[in-house]
Order: structure tokens, then C-alpha cells, then sequence
């Protein structure tokens, strides 16, 4: 069989750049974009992302080159998935959360050639630009314009001094026929997404034309989603490309509703209005949409895929009773998207709702694509025990992980092993069916007297409470015990009765062991959260150690 080899006609390289393209021919004059009163086709929309390619290449943009974008969840911040590595080039999306200092340091680590600025953004980035040494190379600026986009002396820039362009004159100004840029291997960068730097320095995660298409197929197979589908944007798409569902939406031939913030009010208006059929977001979103004045139960159920943080049970029991039909994965930023599924069992539907809620709160099990996943023992390195108790470190090996950290070997010979596992960071528990499940990232595992202690499994007790709207848990230094659970606890709107500190903790001493019940609750107004919805235990665990040791025990 020496004759039987890759061949030029077997070994076409795999592109998600290629779902566009069959999408312009398929579903043609099918709805691709909708945002306020715009709306294009898809064949509109491949046409406007070969003229913007073809205009990023006139400027002198090629391959290896790193674009990037802050902006929104607009039509323009949809076409750049497609546009940029059109032109052969990387694109990175940035946070439009972040401060001036970060985006600096990110726009100079990815040496980004070019930028494109919603308007919203640009004082940001003007401030952001400032912060550049002398000697350093500032990016190209192109200006994305939106009337919708809030209307002060920030956002209301003329183009010129620092703009050399504006996003539509670029689509305008671009050649129709223009030819796009096919990556020589499937290996080749396609995107570069920064972690969220909320516990360490932030990293560039590069991911391949392969890796992308192949989460992208994974998410489509295991969500079930079918073609012409209705996709609401409340994910916002700098969050690792949306979980790649740009590129799945365009593979089904859906049609994408735009939105440039969240809002509950809004996303059931729209949802009613175009016939919604899935969304994605945090478990964030889902207690916002639980907890909205405008919370009717839908007129049609709706597809709503979870993922970012542990969705504790009550939460999930809530926005499932309002019509949503909720699944449930895992994913990093270093996998391109969710790579673990709580695939569900026919068998399960047949069990009370509370029930259904826990088993669905799992992580999952792997996706098709994804080879292995698995929970390790941190000293044995081998499996733990398939009893829902053995607590390792969660390690997965497969085909959308990431190519590696940009201009960071070191980081990412420590994340990939020469084992060939991928080290999440996260901890968690392999149930007796195969389901693994997260019970805390490693460095939030509160440790009270020589037990390990799970932030989540307390805060998913917390969420129990009917007066609790959000909670997070971390460890406060204890001058007995070593480390003590604090929560931090937002409540709901309109309670006729504000529980004390007390009642909170009496309230999880009912619910909990001992050594687990909160020792100390601290109320705020809004928990601290990135712009992905996940709550930032790091400004928390810096309170709880400010405030001193916890000396009164209360177990």
C-alpha cells in the first residue's frame, strides 16, 4: 500500500473560512445578519468580507501578521472572523472591557499590525495608545462607526490624526473578485485570544485553522444545531470567537441577531420578535434572565448552551421553568471552545426536576473530537477513583487545543506536557458514569484544617436561599483552622426582609458539614465580574485576606 498517501486532492487543508463560502452558494438570500434595522444575506456577507480582506491586503496586510478588533457584537465584529484570516492574517479580538494599561499591553505583545475601533472605544484607545514607549509601533486605526453606539464626546470622532480609515469605506473600496487567502497548512494561525488575566499575566492563545474548524463541527454535533437556525449574539464574540458558533452559524446557514450590550428586557423582546432559537452565555446571564421584571415564560422554548463558570442547580431549575432548555459544557480559552458536555440521557427526563438540575450542573463528559478527558490524582498522576468524591486535576488531550502560548514556550511546555495532556488548572471529580464534574479552579480550594474545601459545592448552597441573587465563596485566613470559607453575597431586588450575616450562615449550617458553613458573609450591592460573565475571585480573595484573620470558630 506505499501508493495509498496524501495527495493534493485528499489533503485539502481545513478551514472554517470554508463554511462562509459554501454558505454564500447554499442559503444565499437567507437571512445572515440582523442588528437594529440592518440586515444582510449571506451572500452579502461574504461578499463584504472579501471586499474587507482585499482592502486589509491592499494596506499591506499578510500572513502572520495579527489584526485586531475591540468593538461590540456588531455586523463588523461578525465579519472580521471571516475577513481578517481571509487576508491571510491572525485575528485577535480584545476585550472592550479591559482598562487602557491592559489593552496596551496586549496591542504590543501580539505586535498587532492593524486595529479596528468601534466608536464607543476610541478614547479608550486613544488613552491606550499613549501608553506606548517612544520606540514601539503603533497599529494602523480603522474606525467602525455605528449611530447606535452611545452618543458623547468619547465615542463622536472625526476620521483622520490617528484613523487612517473607516470600516465601510474599506468594504466599499474593496475588490469583489479579490481571491481569499487559503492557509498553506491547516496548522497555520488563524485567531489569538488573551486569557482573561484575572489571576495571572495575561496570555496569547493561538489556535490553527484546524483546531477552529474542528471545535466548531464538535459544538454543532453536540448541541444539535439545525440549519437555518436563529442565533442571539449575548455571548460576547472576544470571548475565544464566541465558542467558535461565528463560524458554526455560517456552517448551518442561521441567521445572527446582533446586539451591542445585554440586556434582559431586550433579549425577550427579541426573542419573541425574531423567533429565537439558541443562545450562549455564563451562568451570569442566566441568573439575569431568571431574575428580570420581564421573565414571562416564552412563547416557544429556546436553546440556551451554559458554560464559563459552575451553574449552581437552583439556577438552572429557574431558567428551565421560564422555557429555556438549557445544556451544559466546559471549555478554556486554550481549547477554542466547549470540549465537555453534559451529554443527556433520554432516561434522565423521567426524574424530578430538582434531579435534573444537579445531573445537568455536571461538566460532562468529551466531545466527539475531543480524544481523551480525564481527572488526575496532582501526586499519583494517574486517574482518580470513578466515585464523585476523588479529587484531581481535570486534563484533556485533543484536536482544537490550542497550538500554544505566543512568544511564551516555557508556558506552554508547563500547560502541554510531554505526557501529551493539557493541564486545565481546574479541579474536579469523575462520577461512576464517566461524567466528570468541576468542584473548583485549584488555587480557589479553600483549605480549613487540613480539608479540602470546595468553594462551589458552598456556593451552590447559597444560591439555594431565595434571597440570594448571587454568591462566591473564598478562603479568609484563620488563625486555627488556616483558611475559612467567606461568601460574599449580592441579594435580590425587592425583598421585603434583608437577611442578617446570621441567617445567611444558619441558614448553609442546615445544608452543609460543618467544616463548609461560611464563618464569615459579606453583602454587596454587585459581585466583581469580567466581561464574560465569570465573578473575579481574585479581587474577592484579596478582601477576605484584608479584612485579617477570622478568630471565633464557629464549627
Amino acid at each position: 500500500m506505499d501508493h495509498l498517501k496524501p495527495t493534493p486532492a485528499n489533503s485539502s487543508p481545513l478551514t472554517p473560512i470554508s463554511f462562509l463560502e459554501r454558505a454564500s452558494l447554499v442559503y444565499a438570500d437567507s437571512p445572515s445578519i440582523i442588528y437594529n434595522s440592518t440586515s444582510f444575506t449571506w451572500s452579502q456577507t461574504y461578499l463584504r468580507c472579501l471586499r474587507l480582506a482585499s482592502s486589509l491586503s491592499s494596506l499591506g496586510i499578510h500572513k502572520g501578521h495579527v489584526v485586531s478588533v475591540i468593538s461590540p457584537n456588531t455586523p463588523p465584529m461578525y465579519e472580521l472572523q471571516f475577513s481578517v484570516p481571509m487576508a491571510g492574517a491572525i485575528l485577535s479580538c480584545i476585550n472592550l472591557r479591559l482598562d487602557a494599561r491592559t489593552i496596551s499591553v496586549q496591542l504590543r505583545h501580539s505586535e498587532s499590525k492593524l486595529l479596528f475601533v468601534d466608536q464607543a472605544s476610541s478614547a479608550l484607545i486613544s488613552d491606550a495608545l499613549t501608553l506606548f514607549p517612544p520606540e514601539s509601533k503603533r497599529p494602523l486605526l480603522v474606525l467602525i462607526a455605528d449611530d447606535a453606539a452611545v452618543e458623547d464626546s468619547a465615542s463622536s470622532v472625526a476620521i483622520g490624526g490617528d484613523f487612517v480609515d473607516f470600516y465601510e469605506d474599506m468594504i466599499q473600496k474593496g475588490d469583489p473578485e479579490f481571491r481569499w487567502i487559503r492557509p498553506v497548512s491547516e496548522w497555520d494561525p488563524i485567531v489569538m485570544n488573551y486569557t482573561s488575566g484575572t489571576t495571572s499575566s495575561p496570555k496569547g492563545v493561538v489556535h490553527s485553522h484546524r483546531g477552529i474548524f474542528t471545535v466548531t463541527l464538535d459544538s454543532l454535533i453536540e448541541w444539535g444545531v439545525p440549519k437555518h437556525s436563529v442565533y442571539l449574539w449575548t455571548l460576547p464574540m472576544f470571548h475565544a470567537n464566541g465558542w467558535s458558533f461565528p463560524f458554526a452559524i455560517a456552517a448551518v446557514g442561521g441567521t445572527n441577531i446582533c446586539i451591542r450590550k445585554f440586556d434582559a428586557a431586550l433579549i425577550f423582546s427579541l426573542i419573541n420578535r425574531h423567533h429565537v432559537t439558541h443562545l450562549c452565555g455564563a451562568p451570569v446571564v442566566l441568573n439575569m434572565l431568571t431574575n428580570s421584571p420581564n421573565n414571562r415564560p416564552l412563547e416557544r422554548p429556546v436553546k440556551i448552551l451554559t458554560a464559563g463558570a459552575p451553574p449552581p442547580a437552583a439556577v438552572l431549575f429557574r431558567t428551565e421553568s421560564l422555557g429555556f432548555d438549557v445544556s451544559h459544557g466546559y471549555g478554556l480559552t486554550e481549547t477554542g471552545g466547549l470540549v465537555i458536555f453534559c451529554s443527556w440521557k433520554l432516561k434522565w427526563n423521567q426524574l424530578p426536576a430538582t434531579e435534573r438540575a444537579r445531573l445537568k450542573a455536571r461538566q460532562g463528559v468529551r466531545t466527539l473530537a475531543m480524544a481523551e478527558a480525564d481527572v488526575l490524582d496532582s501526586e499519583t498522576g494517574k486517574s482518580v477513583k470513578r466515585d464523585g468524591v476523588s479529587i484531581g486535576e481535570i486534563v484533556l488531550r485533543g484536536g482544537s487545543m490550542m497550538l500554544g502560548y505566543f512568544k511564551d514556550p516555557e508556558a506552554t511546555k508547563k500547560a502541554m506536557t510531554e505526557e501529551g495532556w493539557f493541564f486545565t488548572g481546574d479541579v474536579g471529580v469523575m462520577h461512576p458514569d464517566g461524567y466528570l464534574e468541576i468542584k473548583d479552579r485549584s488555587k480557589d480550594v479553600i483549605i480549613s484544617g487540613g480539608e479540602n474545601l470546595s468553594s462551589v459545592e458552598v456556593e451552590s448552597v447559597l444560591y439555594t436561599n431565595p434571597a440570594v441573587n448571587e454568591a462566591a465563596v473564598v478562603a479568609r485566613p484563620d488563625e486555627f483552622w488556616g483558611e475559612t470559607p467567606c461568601a460574599f453575597v449580592s441579594l435580590r431586588e425587592g425583598l421585603s426582609r434583608v437577611p442578617t450575616e446570621e441567617e445567611i450562615i444558619e441558614y448553609c449550617r442546615g445544608k452543609l458539614a460543618g467544616f463548609m458553613v461560611p464563618k464569615t458573609v459579606v453583602f454587596m450591592e454587585q459581585l466583581p465580574k469580567t466581561s464574560t460573565g465569570k465573578i473575579q475571585k481574585f479581587l474577592l480573595r484579596e478582601m477576605a485576606k484584608s479584612m485579617g484573620p477570622s478568630r471565633k470558630s464557629r464549627l
